[in-house]
């Protein structure tokens, strides 16, 4: 087993594996020509992000900056919006389904290491370099139709249902069920998303 297979298995796997490392440069010079890119070179926006993505339905905005992992773990269904500042650590899966907005500064993270420093990086190498410390993954799910309010962070693991929406600052430790509004650190679940809300009291999503 690799150990991008291992990665994407959940197991403990080397970050600085060379095929693994080769992926993070590229998406790391990739990101870097995104970010550049003049803002309404929409064409050359397109074929960094197909370079980029796992994969990618229609109509697709990213607004710059942008910042990923791998890159090639992230996929969008259609009619996407990302807006400015976002950081989406791909280590495993990160899948986006159809008419998603999500605001500035949301972080998505699907890597998590041992809590105990001593197992995060092992015994001290004799040549005094440095090793990558040991880590795991788990993938994030978020259904069609979902509104992530800005500062949002997502954790490893997480599933966000259909026609959710998840108020601005929360941060997501668990699952959130479809239909509902939710919010908070931890996000919780506070009343159904029947679509028949006043707009003006949902001030808390951003």
């Amino acid at each position: 087993m690799t150990e991008r297979e291992k990665m994407l298995a959940g197991e403990l796997y080397d970050c600085g594996d060379e095929e693994l490392l080769t992926q993070w440069h590229k998406a790391k010079n990739l990101m870097r020509d995104y970010n550049r890119t003049d803002s309404e070179n929409a064409q050359e926006k397109d074929r960094i992000l197909t370079e980029l993505l796992g994969g990618r339905g229609k109509n697709l905005w990213i607004t710059a900056p942008f910042f990923v992992d791998y890159g090639n773990n992230i996929y969008f269904g259609n009619n996407c919006e990302v807006n400015m500042n976002c950081t989406f650590l791909d280590d495993n899966k990160i899948i986006i389904g159809d008419n998603a907005l999500i605001a500035p500064n949301v972080q998505m993270y699907t890597a998590f290491h041992p809590t105990n420093a001593a197992e995060r990086f092992g015994e001290p190498r004799e040549d005094g370099s440095f090793a990558f410390c040991k880590t795991q993954t788990t993938p994030i799910v978020i259904g069609n139709n979902v509104w992530i309010g800005g500062g949002v962070i997502i954790m490893p693991g997480v599933t966000i249902g259909d026609n959710v929406v998840i108020g601005a600052g929360s941060v997501v430790t668990k699952d959130i069920p479809d239909h509902v509004v939710a919010y908070g650190n931890p996000c919780r679940v506070m009343r159904p998303n029947e679509g028949k809300g006043n707009n003006k009291s949902d001030n808390y999503v951003s």
